[in-house]
This record gives structure tokens, sequence and C-alpha cells, in this order.
């Protein structure tokens, strides 16, 4: 079976995989660690809810036969652990079946985490996971030599990831055509990282060139892709350099780390040899029937789900980061189609002054803009979902319409699951009375306001985003259990308020009768 089984590739496999279950890792840690407060039964856009209205042919997940914040927390661990097992190498010793079986159950766990995960996990690097995840459970392992079907779609996967990502950057901000628009993306990026004032002061010829290399590696070099070795490896080098240097620039979650292991999918034993002491490839036996059969049968479905994504590309009208079917098995890809020239942040407040005149202070996010004189902190490919949806909600309020309410009503309570999710909570003994949102204008300082500030941005306050609000606006908003915790928590104030009134009444009556 020369046509199916592809030894040169072996090493190229185990490189896909091992950084592949890193990603997996990254995907289930952020899940564990952040879903109560986004996504749990008090959450600000709880599963069960979105479980109560949307049937499973919509959403394929094990939540709809059963949800609990116990059970997600345990599926994201267990997703997690198994992660980091097949990260280590644990489906190799295994028989081929079981370790096939070990990548399946992880992408059904990661599929019943996206698929309920709402708002949160609207983003492209989701599918990309998944649809990689897919191909994974039918790549073997040592038992068998790399199945050549499947180390095609890894390609096609590629391909529409890069190829996708130009044509919407060609088609859409006549700033790419112009090569002018990474005058302003390393500011207006979602997360800036640590290099970025660095990348955005670099002298605007060399943005230039930026942009046009990034034409020529999306638009160009992903045809290199399906051409004979070493001319295909070629093409994936230079797409991992690119991605290096996005890596570098800013923290756009695991995307380009997921684009690395595809693109170090492409490399055969010959080009790895002349970066690493490699020993020859090893004799694999004929693959099972079972397998051959298994992997020919997905070969074909892909190729049937790819119709739609491959018209998408051809279309003027095209869509970015879209999935075309509910298992995000063939999807379509694209990134930053229009670039902003102004960066605006959403920064919330709270006070203690029941009648806000004084007193307000900011809270602090771990990864998005804030403090001026915070050097922004490299995440990726870890994912801070709130922060990024900060950034779209400074962008437009109705990005943030669903959720951002729910957000103040539990800063107002100082709600310990949402109070994990941020740097700084600057009411940590008792919750504040009012909480606002302002609109304020950012941009990089520039190397004589940063000797003479140590403030890394410039800010201004552009106008109220959100008028302060107390928690009597908002209960509405609160889960039926906290409501009523916070009518107990008010009756009680009220009975000690009233009890030291009291006392203060009989005091002051002793002290009268004294008098007398």
């Amino acid at each position: 079976m020369a046509w199916f089984a592809a030894p040169e590739y072996r090493l190229a496999r185990e490189l896909f995989l091992r950084l592949l279950a890193l990603v997996y890792a990254c995907g289930f840690l952020a899940a564990a660690r952040q879903f109560r407060a986004l996504l749990g039964s008090h959450g600000m856009l709880p599963i069960p809810r979105f479980l109560a209205r949307v049937p499973f042919r919509r959403a394929p997940s094990l939540f709809h036969w059963r949800y609990g914040d116990r059970l997600y927390a345990a599926l994201a661990r267990t997703g997690l652990l198994l992660s980091l097992a097949l990260l280590a190498g644990a489906a190799n010793p295994l028989p081929l079946g079981a370790a096939m079986a070990l990548w399946a159950l992880l992408w059904v766990l990661y599929l019943s985490i996206v698929n309920t995960g709402q708002t949160w996990y609207a983003f492209g690097w989701e599918s990309l996971l998944l649809e990689a995840g897919a191909l994974a459970v039918f790549l073997g392992n040592d038992r068998v030599a790399p199945p050549l079907p499947l180390l095609w779609l890894l390609r096609w996967l590629l391909y529409r990831v890069e190829f996708g990502a130009g044509l919407i950057k060609w088609r859409g901000d006549a700033c790419w055509r112009k090569l002018t628009c990474l005058y302003h993306h390393h500011e207006t990026q979602p997360m800036p990282g640590p290099l970025s004032w660095f990348f955005h002061h670099l002298p605007r010829p060399l943005h230039k060139a930026e942009a046009a290399a990034n034409h020529v590696v999306q638009l160009v070099v992903p045809f290199g892709l399906f051409l004979p070795q070493p001319i295909a490896s070629g093409a994936a080098l230079l797409m991992v350099v690119t991605q290096l240097w996005l890596i570098a620039s800013g923290n756009f979650a695991w995307l380009n780390w997921l684009t690395v292991a595809l693109a170090l999918s492409v490399l055969d034993t010959g080009t790895l040899r002349h970066l690493l002491p490699l020993g020859p490839d090893p004799a694999y036996g004929p693959p099972p029937a079972w397998y051959q059969g298994t992997v020919a049968a997905y070969v074909l479905l892909v190729l049937a789900l790819s119709w739609r994504p491959l018209r998408n590309l051809l279309s003027p009208r095209q869509q970015m980061n879209r999935s075309w079917d509910r298992l995000h098995l063939v999807n379509s890809y694209g990134a930053f189609g229009s670039v902003n020239r102004d960066r605006y942040e959403v920064v919330i407040e709270g006070t203690r002054d029941a009648h806000g005149t004084d007193g307000w202070q900011a809270y602090e996010f771990h990864g998005k803009p804030g403090e001026p004189r915070r050097l922004p902190r490299q995440f990726a490919p870890y994912h801070l979902r709130l922060d990024w949806l900060m950034w779209f909600a400074a962008i437009s309020p109705s990005y943030a319409r669903p959720w951002f309410l729910p957000l103040l009503a539990r800063l107002l309570t100082n709600d310990p699951d949402t109070l994990r999710l941020l740097r700084r909570n600057p009411f940590p003994d008792a919750p504040p009375a009012l909480v606002r949102a302002e609109l304020h204008h950012y941009r990089f300082t520039d190397a004589r306001e940063l000797r003479a500030t140590g403030a890394w941005w410039h800010r201004r306050r552009v106008r109220s985003y959100q008028r302060p609000v107390g928690i009597g606006e908002l209960r509405a908003y609160l889960p039926q259990d906290e409501r009523r915790a916070e009518r107990r928590a008010e009756r009680r104030d009220e009975r000690r308020a009233g009890e030291r009134g009291r006392g203060r009444d009989r005091g002051e009556g002793r002290k009268g009768r004294g008098g007398a």
C-alpha cells in the first residue's frame, strides 16, 4: 500500500500531535479556570439556560444529557490530564484502536465545551482546534506509518487558514492593499504583548515590508504546499517564521501555535535531517484493513464537506471564521479583514460612595490594557476570554449586550468566581455601592514620553460607556439564589441598623433620666 503509507513523515506527525496536545491542554485549562464566572450555573451566560432553548441537533454536546458545574469541571480537568498524557507520548505504546479512541475522546470533550460556550467561544481558533483534532484521530501512532491521505488533508487545512486570511485582508480594508495597516495594527490589536510597543515603533518602511511579506506568505506561498518536496517543506517553513513573528508581536491565543503545528506536519524527514540529527525511517508493517477503510471514509467525508468552505474562498462576499457544520469538521478561517485606526478601552470603576460623587477606583484585568504604566503581558497560547470580549465591547456596545450588565452585577456582589478573572479588585473587603464604565482612548506613548513618565500608554477619557448603577438596578441579572441572598443580607443590615438605632434611643433615654 505504497500510496497509503508515508513513513518519511513519521517525525512530522509526532511534532504535529505533540504540539496539538499542548494546545488542547491550554484550551481545557482555560475552560477549567474560567467557566464558572462565564458559563456556570451562576455565570454571566449560564449553560443551563442555553441548553433549555437550543436542542442537541443544533449544538451537539455531552451536556445535553446532563449538566452541572461539578460535571463541567470534571470534564475540563479530564481533558487537561488526557492532553498532558498525549503530550508525553502516551498514545504511542497503545494498540492503534486505543490510541485513536484517546484522540477521539479528547475531541468529543472539547466539542462539548465549544458548542455550549456561546459568545465566549465564538473564535476561529476554537473551530481550528476541533478540525485539527478530528484529523488527529485518524493519523495513527507508532504502530503504523503516517497515512498519506490524512497528511494531504492537514495541508488542505493549512492552506485554508493561510489563504483565507490573505484573501480576507486583500478584499477587506484598503490599508492592506496600500501596505499601511501595520501603522496601526500593533497598537490596536485585541491584546498587545510585551513587545507590541516596540513593533509599533518600527520604521514605517519596515511596516510596509511586513505587510507585503504577509501578502506573499498568505496569498502565494500556500500553493507551494501542494508541490513536491522540498518545495512544500520550504513553503511550510516560511509560514512557521511568519507565525513566530506574530507570536512575538501580540497575544492571539493558540491560533499561531496551531498554525505552526499544521506547518510542521508538512516537513518530511529529508528536510528535517538538514535541521536535526535523525536516524533512518523505521520499517512499518502493512496497516490494518479496518484502519485503511476508516481513513478512506473520513477523507471522503472531509472532501464532501469542503465544498462550502471552497465556495466561500472564491466568493467576493467571503466570510471568515465560519463553521459550516455542527461538528466543526471543515471550516472557513481568516483574521483582521479590517484594522482599527484608534484604540478604545472600556474601564470599569466602582465606588463605595452611594451618591457617586467621588472615590471611583478602576478594576484591572490581566491582559487588556488598563493602568498606563503597566507593560502588556504575554499570555498566549492561554486564552483570556473576558479580556478579549472587552476589546469587542469597546468597539460597539452591541457585542457586550448579552453579558456586560451581568458582569457589573457580579462586581457589585464581589462574586469570587468573577473576581478571579481580574488582576485587581479595588474593593476586597466589601463590594462597591456603585459601578460604572468609562470609554477611554488609548495610544502607545513614544520613546520620549516613556522616558519622561514611565507610561507605555497615553489615555484620555472620551465619554461615559455605562452610567453609575447599583445592585438594586441590576438584581435581575443575578441568579435567583443570589438574589435571595442579597435580600437576606439587606434585611439583616436593616435589622442591625434598627437594633443600633434602638440601642441609641435607650442610651439617650438613660442619659435623659440621669440628668433629671
